[in-house]
């Protein structure tokens, strides 16, 4: 799938079947499902991309300080993109790795 696949699939009411934890909680964010998409996140294991998508919702809840703990568990820089290209990167790469 790519991007704009992925991205497409937000007009539906329910998500594309098969998506990874991560990629589910990134498709939850980009329908304004903050709660949805954090809650998905619960437990998961850091390296299928989850501490990275778990950052970056940190980042856009306006809380540094734990977006910066889930950036080093993801073993990511910390971002200074707007949220809208980083949402678009963490999409393009986990696409990328089947993640």
């Amino acid at each position: 799938m790519t991007l704009d696949n992925f991205k497409a699939t937000l007009a539906q009411s329910n998500p594309p079947a098969g998506l990874t934890v991560p990629l589910l909680a990134l498709w939850l964010d980009g329908k304004d499902d903050w709660d949805g998409s954090h809650d998905a996140l619960q437990g998961q294991p850091d390296g299928n991309g989850s501490a990275w998508v778990h950052a970056y919702l940190h980042r856009k809840e306006g809380d540094p300080a734990n977006a910066g703990y889930w950036y080093r568990r993801a073993a990511q820089p910390e971002s200074t993109a707007t949220l809208a290209e980083e949402w678009d990167a963490i999409a393009t790469a986990l696409l990328a790795a089947g993640l």
